[in-house]
Parts: C-alpha cells; structure tokens; sequence
C-alpha cells in the first residue's frame, strides 16, 4: 500500500503540470462536463502543491492529512464517478465510511479518470469549418486563437519567438477574412436562387452579434497593431457592402440584346431592368427582410443599393452613342417609369419600399446633357421626318401622275396632316418627359418648317421645269391649300406663333403665283402681239383665242382657297389688261383719224368682254378693265384738254402709270413731240400740286385735332402754300411772328 502511494506520490507534479494550463482561455473544443473536471482538478492540484511545499517527509503522514478533508471538498469529483468508485474500491469502503474522507487510492483513480485536455483547432480545421459554413463553430475557434495571442502579447512569449507570434497573427486575420468572405458570398447569392436560404441567413444574423458581443469592448477604441487583434470586424459594414455587390451584379445581369440586331434594344434591356428589379424587391420583402432584425433596415437597405447600381448602370450606358429611340427610351424610364406602379411605386411593395428618401436617378448635369442630347437628336429627326415626306410626294404622287384628291371643293394634300401629326405625336411624348421637352419639340419644328416649306416648293417647281408636269397646276393649289391649312392647325391645335411662317407662305403663294402666269404668258403671249393688227381690227377670233386659253389655264383655280384664289384671279385679270394696253402702245404708225372710231370702239367692247369673262371665273377687280376704256377714249377723242384730263384721272386710278406710258398713250394717238412734252409736264405739276396739297391737308389736320400741340415749320413756306391753295387758307391761321425767322403755330 505504501509503495503503490510512494508511486502516486510520484506521478503527482505530472497531473500538477497539466492543470497549470487552465489559467489559458478555455477552448472552444471542451464540453462543460470537462470544464467541471477541470475546476475539480484544479482544487486537487493546489491542495497537493501546498502538500509539496510543507516538505512533508512520511507518505502516511500526506494520507492522514489527505483524509482529514471534508466531504465537500471532493464533493464535484463524486458525483461524476460516484458509482464506478464504489465499484472500484468496495474492499476500502469500511474505512472511508469512518474517516468520511476520500482515500489515496480513490484520489488517484478520479484523476486518471479524468478526461485530457483538448487542443485548440488548427488553422487548416478552422479553415475547413469556413468551408462548411459553421461558421459560429470557426468564429468562436478564431476568438480562442486571438485570445491567446493577446495574452501572448501581454506577455514576454511574443518577444521570445517574434517570427512565430507574427504567423499566428498573420493566421486569425486571414481567418477572419475568410469568414468575411463567406459573408459576402452568402449575401451575394441570397437572390441568385428562387428560393431564400432562411437558415443560412439566420446563422449570418447570430454571427454578426456574436462578433459584435465578442469585440464590443473594444468598441471606439484603435488598436496599436497592425493587424487589429482584439478589435471589431465590422462585419454589418460588409453585409452592407455585399448587398451592394449584390445589386450591383444583379442590374448588371439584366439580359443586353446587342446594338445591331435590333433598333429598340435599350427599351427592350430597359423593360428586363424593370422586371428583374422589380422581382428582386418583392423577394426582398416577402422572404429575406424576416431573416434580419429590424436594426438592420433590410428593406431601405437593399432599394437604396439598388437605386445607386441602377444609377451608375444608366450612366454607363450614356456613354455610348445612343439615337433618338434611345435616347428618348433612357427619358422615358427614368421620367415616368421608375418611380411608377410598375417598379418602386407598385402597390405590392409597400410600405417597405419607400423612395420620398431617393436621390435623383441620375444627377442634375447629366439629366440636363441627356435632354439636351435628345433635343439635338430630335431636331435632325424632324427633319428626316419632313424629307421623307417630300419623297413620298415625288415618288408617290408625282411620279405617277396622280390627281390630287378634292376635298369640299378644294384641291387637297395630306402634307399639313402629315407635318402637324409628327409635331402632335412628339409633343405628346416629349411632354410626358417634361413641359420645357414638349414645347421644345413645337419651336423646333417651327424653325425647321421656316426651311423646310421654301426648299418644298423649289423642289417642286424645279420638278416641273424639268418635266413640265401635266398637274402643276392642281398641285400647286393643293400646296397653296396644305400650307394654309397647315399654319391655321398650328395656330389653334397648338397655340404656336405664326408669324413667321404666314410671311414665308406669303413669299411662297407669290412664288407660285409668278410661275402660273409665267406659264400663261408663255400660252398667250403670241396671240397677244396681234392686237392692233389689220386681222384683229377686222376679227374678234384673237380676243377670244385669248380668254379661251386663259379660262381653260386658271380652271383648276377655282380649287384653291379663298382668298387666295381671289388673288390669283385679280393677277390673271391684271395681266390680260396690262398685256393687252402693253402691245396697244407698242411702238406703230400713227392710227388714221379715219381708223381712230373704229379702233376705240374695239377696244371698249373687248374690255367689256375681258371684264365679264374675268367675272365668270371670279375675278372681282371690274375697274382694272377701265384702263383700256380710257386709252380708246383717248384715241377717238379730239380735244387736248379732255385728253389731259382722261390721263389726270387715268394717273389717279394706276399708280404705276409712269410718263413713258402716256408717251406711248400720246403718240397713239398721234400728237407731235412737242405737244406730248407739254402735256406729261403739265400732268407732272399737277402730280406736284396733289403730293404738297396732300401733306398740306395731313398737317393742318394735325394741327386742328391736337389741339395744344405746337407745329415748328417754316414761315415762308407756310405762306407760299397759303397763297397758292387758296382753298386751304381758311385752315391756316395768321401767323405771329416773334422776331425770328420761324413761327409756332397752335391748334385753332
């Protein structure tokens, strides 16, 4: 018995040895029966250790101060091997029941009983448990490691073997990042798959607290080492930062039809946005947002994520080159579609996804550059619109031939329906993206119609000078109708201001006008230079050869609008009278005295002709006929001072009646030079006479209505009309003269 305690004794500081190691952090590997036995052994070797120090000589004397312990002290260690030691020790039972004290033996066979310390994970475990996604079983392995080395730190080991406390650093943080990793490959694919991993997400809540638990501490606080030991992992900052990789990756996963197999590509790639985003939300509500606490604002979270992705995605895409329909498809989601029923504002998805907080989808400077770019783009759009207009004209109706439609006994063409079509379809869209867009769309296609409606009608005229076209004239006049139609359109349907484009039309109905009676012209001109003729004293067949042609020409002017068409009729009438007096006066013999009746009366008759032939078309203009009435009166008259007063009244009824006509008037009729120069010279004074009458009257009318109002002019002068026109000196009150060489004159 002795000798078996004499080896017991022996293996003591052995058991000694290892209980020396539970001053070190427990590790995660021990269960909590071993650390019971551990308490347990830890009594036991101190009692023993202050046994050794006592320098105790005799084994029995270390028995009997052993069995001299209470009940209590052991009192853990029975509990657990209560009944094995029983067993065990059934021959020794007798004693210990009367010292009521543990004996040696039972002693030593308790603490051979007790399990082995376990060793902490390697890093290449841990590493494999972060494989396996235990991940709270690697995090507490990784916090026993870093404990260690902190206490390391604290102490000298760190300096003894500074190479191998470095490996161990460098170690726990690359385990660390590890987890981090697996963090943000878990949060990555949390919307990869059609359904949610609830279970893995909840494991990712519990360890994020239990990080943020284990470092709270050291919370605020900056670590002097280089590797952060002790110190937070920040691990909700890299769950934020994964769900905005998440975002990111997910808009960037949106299926891109490329640029040249489809025209509407970026509409098509912007309606999968739309759809997949709006997808991921509704999964982020119903399934994902229940896995997180509420201090982690999963919802505002992952919306304010995805707005940004989606707005960096759209800004990547503005740096292509983007046409119209792409540019307008970019507005339009941006404008109207995404803060709409059909993605954030979706019934569905509230009230989780709020956007009162969002900033703008895209930054002011770069929305403003992307109207820009789209007004840019519009305008040459327009412009492609209204030249395909013009060649549809050519090779659809010109080309072959076909007659303008009547509409209300008006030619007709569907040019101003077509142009204000355009205007009202883009402004309607254009002005879903914003007010200042839809009027922006209205001024441009008032500039380009400014240019486009003159180059129209150069086009067309140099259409029939090339071809002579058989229906210029009946195009011409459903032109002249289109234009018309198209600024009344403009005017009421779109408030626009017309100004411009009434003078430009205006230009343009002269333009054509000039060219019909070109043409006309062309038509009449040989018939007209046989007036005056031997044949046409003796026959009516050259008038009416005339009129017929002209009637059968200006046909198809009864289809242009009023007043239009009016004016037209006057120019055809005025033309007739002017070609008509024009070759009359033509350079000639002198007309007989005995042809002077004969060829008045002619010319009477064939005024009074061309007057009602002009009316039949519709020409209101009788008085222009009159001219040719005068010029016969003229001819068959025989005294000079009603020849005088024949040209007075002719000069005052046509304006543009210039002295060379009435020369060609005079020698007409036969007078010699000398006496035609004393009739222009004396029409000339009384043409001088009527001009300073005229302003004579217009001053003293001012002076009589504005009364009060002083009138500077000069006194000599006033006198000289005073006395010259004595009919007007009633008006004309004496003059005060105040000593200088002018007077004021006041209101009467």
């Amino acid at each position: 018995m002795i000798a078996k305690m004499d080896e017991d004794k022996k293996e003591t500081p052995v058991v000694n040895e290892k209980r020396k190691s539970v001053s070190k952090p427990v590790s995660p590997g021990k269960s909590p029966v071993d650390e019971k036995a551990d308490s347990g052994s830890t009594v036991n070797d101190s009692l023993l250790n202050s046994q050794g120090e006592k320098n105790v000589t005799s084994p029995i004397k270390d028995i009997k101060n052993m069995l001299t312990l209470t009940r209590d002290t052991f009192g853990n260690l029975r509990r657990s091997k209560r009944l094995s030691l029983r067993r065990r020790n059934s021959k020794s039972n007798e004693e210990d029941r009367h010292l009521k004290a543990p004996s040696m033996e039972e002693c030593v066979e308790e603490a051979e009983a007790e399990p082995v310390k376990q060793e902490p994970l390697s890093v290449m475990e841990i590493n494999e448990l972060i494989q396996q996604r235990q991940l709270l079983k690697a995090f507490q392995s990784i916090k026993y490691l870093e404990d260690e080395i902190v206490t390391e730190m604290d102490g000298k080991d760190s300096d003894d073997k500074p190479t191998e406390f470095s490996r161990k650093v460098k170690d726990v943080d690359l385990l660390y990042n590890s987890i981090a990793n697996e963090i943000k490959s878990i949060v990555k694919n949390t919307l990869d798959h059609p359904s949610i991993e609830e279970k893995l997400l909840t494991l990712l809540v519990e360890l994020i607290a239990e990080e943020e638990k284990a470092h709270g501490r050291a919370e605020g606080t900056e670590s002097p080492e280089p590797h952060f030991l002790g110190m937070p992992r920040k691990w909700r900052e890299v769950w934020k930062d994964s769900v905005k990789e998440s975002a990111e990756g997910r808009v960037l996963q949106v299926p891109m039809t490329p640029e040249k197999d489809k025209d509407s590509w970026l509409a098509v790639h912007l309606g999968f946005l739309r759809k997949n985003v709006r997808e991921d939300l509704l999964k982020i509500k119903h399934s994902v947002q229940k896995c997180y606490p509420e201090d982690y604002k999963v919802c505002d979270t992952y919306v304010e994520c995805f707005h940004n992705a989606i707005s960096s995605h759209l800004q990547g895409l503005l740096q292509r080159h983007l046409e119209f329909n792409e540019l307008y498809a970019l507005l339009d989601w941006v404008a109207n579609m995404y803060r709409s029923e059909a993605l954030l504002g979706c019934p569905c998805l509230q009230p989780e996804v709020k956007t009162e907080n969002l900033p703008l989808l895209l930054p002011p400077a770069t929305w403003e550059k992307l109207k820009n770019d789209y007004t840019d783009s519009l305008k040459e759009k327009i412009k492609c619109y209204f030249d395909n207009i013009l060649k549809l004209e050519i090779t659809e109706k010109w080309e072959k031939e076909l007659q303008p439609e009547v509409v209300q006994n008006q030619y007709n063409s569907s040019l101003y329906f077509d142009i204000q079509t355009i205007i009202a379809e883009h402004m309607k869209t254009s002005g879903k993206i914003s007010t200042r867009l839809g009027t922006a769309v209205l001024e441009i296609c008032l500039v380009d119609l400014k240019e486009y409606i003159p180059r129209f009608v150069k086009v067309f005229l140099e259409w029939d000078k090339e071809k002579d076209f058989s229906l210029f004239l009946p195009y011409l006049a459903a032109y002249i109708n289109s234009f018309h139609d198209l600024i009344t359109g403009l005017q009421t349907n779109f408030a626009a201001d017309t100004k411009e484009l009434e003078k430009i039309l205006a230009d343009v109905t002269m333009n054509f006008r000039k060219c019909f009676l070109n043409k006309l012209e062309v038509k009449t001109q040989p018939l007209f230079k046989k007036i005056l003729s031997k044949t046409w004293v003796s026959s009516d067949e050259i008038l009416n050869s005339i009129l017929s042609t002209t009637v059968q020409y200006s046909q198809d002017l009864n289809y242009l609008r009023q007043p239009t068409n009016k004016d037209f009729l006057r120019e055809v009438h005025r033309y007739l009278v002017r070609e008509y007096i024009a070759q009359a006066l033509k350079p000639r013999k002198k007309i007989k005295r005995s042809q002077r009746q004969k060829v008045s009366k002619k010319m009477k008759e064939e005024a009074t002709v061309i007057t009602e032939t002009l009316s039949d078309l519709g020409s209101d203009s009788d008085e222009l006929s009159l001219a040719i009435s005068v010029i016969a009166d003229i001819i068959s008259e025989k005294k000079k001072e009603k020849i005088q007063a024949h040209l007075q009244s002719m000069r005052q009824r046509h304006r543009d009646l210039r002295n060379e006509h009435i020369v060609a008037i005079l020698a007409l009729r036969g007078f010699w030079r000398k006496t035609r120069e004393n009739i222009i010279q004396h029409l000339g004074n009384l043409k001088e006479d009527a001009e300073i009458k005229t302003v004579l009257l217009t001053l003293v009318h001012r002076i009589v209505v504005c009364g009060g109002i002083r009138q500077k002019e000069s006194y000599k002068q006033i006198q000289l009309w005073r006395h010259r026109f004595t009919d007007l000196a009633l008006f004309i009150p004496k003059a005060k003269v105040n000593g200088h060489s002018n007077i004021y004159i006041h209101g009467c």
